[in-house]
């Protein structure tokens, strides 16, 4: 092990694989294309052991293991998803579900998981047309995480499992494709288990992409950029891997230019005489210049762009963008983190995958306002617990400055585990914002052992084999010892110093370099600051619950104080959903955040500001609305990085303090309403001063939006803060509301939170979908196709048979030339509250069909994508409903042919409830979506006994 840890060279970040990105349409004349696949997909829940609930799949004779192309039920590319439920992705359906107290903790009791197969199993199908100019092109079908264990079908061709639910995987359907037609995706995701100890979501959580490229291409995550920095001078290692997926050997020149942020090129090299075998990958590389550059930072998260080219015979086949940043880091054993050989302090945070409202499905533009409001408070670093991150909250963390630990999911160090530690950094390397690999955290199983410390010296010689230019690493949680994990990181990260010394650990390994990569654990509940345990709330004064923990302060004063350990990460960043300690059912969500999971600060959140940035600060805790708490001693708290405070009560002093580094103040104030001040004093003089008013009663809504105006083609998004103001305008920081929200305009709302951990209400309003399966037919045949009697509401069926006893073949042909099907379907009481849709699959070359003995549809022709029928409440009623068909029968051509037996379903849609939430300590939040158009969006908020208001947001091109 060595003093320092260098990476001299860097790298980094996301490539957008670029060209024509949002049309199917196409030639082979475009040499890429990264089309989005999130729209227009259809949903349902399956199950994991009921085969009829899964919709008969892999019951058939040959199963989709068996016989290529043979995908059965749901996995059949002609299977009637009719009545599926309309969704865009990405798609969260745990989010969607109730709470119950059998429900996991680790996954906020969400009700999904073993107790609940009914919903831990979701199909998801599309269709989608290919050109027949793509033939020749190949063709691949990428996911970027489906939580969990997917199984993906195309055209009824089986192409794989990927059982992990955090890294992206992807298919080459090239050979599959119906080019010039349509093509159908199945995917079956099943959520049952649990791959972490916290909310991790459901479905097809982030986005999915059809990537089409020409047989020589660049193949996914086919780049890695390094750079090294001399006086001036930039050396850019450009690796490039290059594919031949034909069938002839290739010979082709690459090109590799670099252009600045503003677009100009600034660097340029060519590697000529390439060539490949047929179905080859090679990698090629070059060195270039760039002079004068701009380094990624923090302050200046400036990027660069490569562009590769292949030409072949002068012909350009393929482009491929690869986004970096120029930067060096380095770790030090003894005096920390460098980055651009600055010192700098880690101030992270650690935060898991959901926020407030759609859970794990979250929008781009979400990941941007969460990194923002971990900077707003002096965050500088941001750990991915525990799991590799979607792409583009690297690229948010690339653009807006944020040092990143990139997180594998599992330590292991098998093949099959090694195989995702490769695809997670090769996935990830371009990015700057990326400045370690971790390889496990807390794996008390083997942590302390000798076997936790072979694997992990392992999988961190693993990682240096793929890249050199970042450390390892790996979060301990045990003690100090002479065994396991500690022993051989040349990075170790340090979670919790309560029950360890990193003073000892650097005495005992003064060449190892330490970081805190989980501290802290104060539990709190956002505006509450008296413990109640009926209640479960936690006090949002930043003190240990226990012995087991510390305080924020005391972790930064820790880690503050010693320049050996580079710096901490706060656990969490953010509240989370699950691990609700120290509570279990009803608390639903964590305590631990700086912020509550809408992003509502928490008064920690203030410690941190007032510490971890320059700006002056000076924040009072707590509200002061104490009713019934008169001449009660009231503990008051200020953050502040001024030298002095002097705390006022109703224009009094109550004292002037001096503060002391990474500390806070306190006063036990007699409650008596009115006003505290507090006045910050730096240098002797006046710099800053706080007021809190005791408020009257709420009075009138109040919205708020982070964004004037939204991009409407970005499926952007506006985070509306909604509180309350009393009649003398001030925010009432102990209203309980509930508010009821609309919206009109070129927006939806897509999800409703408040940042209490004890919330059940719900995070979405949806429309209700039941879907009747059309079963029990029995069958009559008949002479004439206009017959009466049998298609009357009422017709005894005793004596008819069972629908479908006889072989369809051409005697049965011969014998019966017309048919009548018969049987019922039943509707709930409220069914006049729903649209009622009847989707029809052709039983016959011709049929007429009754409902109640009313005709719907008069002697219409088979057809093979079937008919949809919107039924007229007024011929229905509750109960049973008798559904009667008149057909000429279909018959085999072939003796193996299958011929339909499924009449179809009928599908109830009820509309969704307005979205509504109860303000908790004041606040609540709406997420509002764009729809793709321009215009304008109207939010309107209203509550019992409260004036209501609104917001208008504009959406732009």
């Amino acid at each position: 092990m060595k003093n320092t840890l260098k990476a001299p060279f860097l790298l980094l970040i996301f490539f957008s694989f670029c060209l024509s990105a949002f049309s199917q349409s196409g030639s082979k004349e475009q040499n890429r294309e990264h089309v989005s696949l999130d729209k227009d997909w259809r949903f349902a829940f399956g199950h994991p052991s009921d085969t009829k609930k899964d919709f008969n799949t892999g019951i058939a004779y040959f199963s989709y293991l068996a016989k290529a192309g043979f995908g059965d039920g749901a996995a059949n590319a002609n299977f009637d998803d009719r009545s599926w439920r309309k969704l865009d992705l990405p798609h969260d359906w745990a989010v969607e579900q109730g709470f119950s107290k059998d429900a996991s903790f680790s996954h906020g009791f969400k009700a999904i998981g073993r107790n609940f197969p009914d919903k831990s199993i979701g199909w998801y199908r599309k269709k989608i047309t290919i050109p027949q100019s793509d033939l020749g092109r190949r063709i691949h079908l990428a996911f970027d995480g489906v939580f969990r264990n997917s199984i993906v079908w195309i055209n009824g061709h089986y192409l794989g499992n990927q059982d992990s639910g955090y890294l992206g995987f992807e298919y080459d359907i090239t050979d599959y494709i119906n080019y010039g037609g349509e093509n159908t995706i199945a995917v079956r995701v099943d959520a049952t288990m649990e791959e972490g100890w916290f909310y991790e979501g459901a479905g097809i959580y982030r986005h999915v992409w059809l990537n089409k490229s020409n047989e020589l291409h660049i193949p996914q995550n086919g780049t890695f950029v390094k750079t090294k920095t001399k006086d001036n001078t930039t050396t850019v290692n450009a690796l490039v891997t290059v594919a031949n997926d034909g069938k002839a050997s290739k010979s082709f020149q690459i090109i590799q230019t670099i252009t600045d942020a503003t677009g100009k090129n600034v660097s340029e090299k060519t590697i000529n005489s390439c060539s490949l075998n047929p179905r080859e990958n090679k990698d090629f590389t070059c060195d270039l210049t760039v002079e004068n550059a701009t380094l990624w930072s923090i302050e200046n998260p400036y990027l660069y762009q490569m562009t590769t080219s292949i030409f072949e015979d002068e012909k350009l086949v393929d482009t491929f963008e690869t986004t970096f940043g120029i930067r060096t880091i380095r770790f030090d054993a003894n005096e920390g983190f460098f980055l651009n050989e600055k010192h700098v302090k880690i101030k992270g945070t650690n935060n898991h995958q959901d926020h407030a409202g759609v859970g794990a499905a979250m929008p781009d533009a979400l990941q941007d306002f969460r990194i923002k409001t971990l900077k707003s408070f002096g965050s500088n670093a941001y750990r991915c617990s525990h799991n590799p991150p979607t792409p583009e909250l690297l690229e948010a963390c690339d653009r807006l400055g944020m040092l990143v630990i990139d997180e594998n999911r599992l330590m292991g160090s098998t093949q099959n585990q090694l195989n995702d530690v490769k695809k997670l950094i090769e996935r990830d390397r371009n990015h700057p914002s990326i400045i370690s690999w971790s390889v496990g955290n807390e794996e008390w199983g083997i942590e302390n052992d000798i076997v936790g410390a072979r694997i992990a010296s392992s999988m961190q010689s693993y990682v240096k084999s793929i890249d050199a230019s970042r450390p390892a690493t790996a979060a301990f949680s045990g003690g100090i010892g002479s065994n396991g994990i500690t022993t051989v990181m040349d990075l170790l990260g340090i979670n919790y110093i309560v029950n360890k010394s990193t003073d000892k650990q650097h005495q005992l390994f003064p060449n190892q370099c330490l970081w805190g990569t989980e501290e802290g654990s104060t539990n709190a509940t956002r505006g509450e600051y008296y413990r109640d345990n009926q209640k479960r709330i936690m006090p949002a004064y930043d003190k240990a619950p226990s012995a087991s923990f510390i305080s924020i302060e005391n972790g930064w004063r820790h880690y503050n104080s010693r320049p050996y350990l580079a710096g901490m990460f706060v656990w969490t960043g953010f509240d989370y959903r699950g691990e609700p300690t120290p509570f279990d059912f009803p608390s639903v969500g964590s305590y631990f955040g700086m912020v509550d999971q809408c992003g509502f600060y928490k008064d920690t959140a203030w410690y941190l500001k007032s510490w971890w940035q320059n700006e002056p600060v000076l924040h009072l805790l707590p509200h002061w609305n104490w009713t019934g708490k008169e001449n009660q001693s009231i503990e008051v708290w200020a953050y502040s990085n001024c030298d002095e405070v002097e705390l006022f009560l109703n224009r009094k002093s109550l004292g002037k303090k001096t503060m002391q580094k990474d500390s806070h103040l306190e006063w036990n104030v007699n409650y008596t309403p009115g006003t505290l001040e507090a006045i910050g004093y730096k240098n002797g003089k006046k710099s800053i001063s706080e007021i809190v008013k005791t408020t009257g009663t709420a009075a009138i809504l109040n919205l708020e939006s982070n964004k004037n105006s939204l991009e409407a083609w970005k499926n952007d998004i506006a985070m509306i803060t909604v509180s309350t103001k009393d009649k003398a305008g001030l925010q009432v920081p102990i209203a309980d509301n509930e508010v009821s929200f609309t919206i009109s305009g070129p927006a939806k709302i897509i999800g409703v939170g408040n940042g209490n951990p004890t919330s059940l209400e719900a995070d979405k309003y949806l429309e209700t979908i039941t879907v009747l399966n059309i079963e029990n037919l029995k069958e009559k045949m008949v002479a004439d196709f206009n017959v009466s009697d049998e298609t009357k509401e009422n017709v005894a069926t005793d004596s008819w048979q069972k629908a479908f006893t006889d072989d369809r073949n051409a005697a049965f042909g011969e014998k019966v030339k017309n048919i009548v099907y018969r049987t019922e379907f039943e509707l709930p009481a409220n069914y006049t509250e729903s649209t009622i849709n009847f989707f029809y699959n052709s039983l016959g070359k011709q049929q007429s069909i009754f409902i109640n003995g009313k005709k719907i549809a008069d002697a219409i022709p088979e057809n093979k994508h079937g008919d949809t029928f919107l039924l007229d409440k007024t011929m229905l009623h509750s109960g049973k409903n008798t559904l009667a068909i008149v057909a000429t029968p279909l018959l085999k051509v072939n003796s193996w042919d299958v011929v339909n037996q499924n009449p179809g379903t009928i599908q109830l849609i009820t509309k969704a409830d307005n979205y509504k939430r109860k303000l908790f300590n004041g606040l609540a939040q709406v997420i509002i979506q764009t729809t793709g158009e321009v215009g304008e969006v109207k939010l309107s908020a209203t509550a019992n006994g409260l004036k209501s208001t609104e917001i208008i947001i504009k959406t732009v091109q």
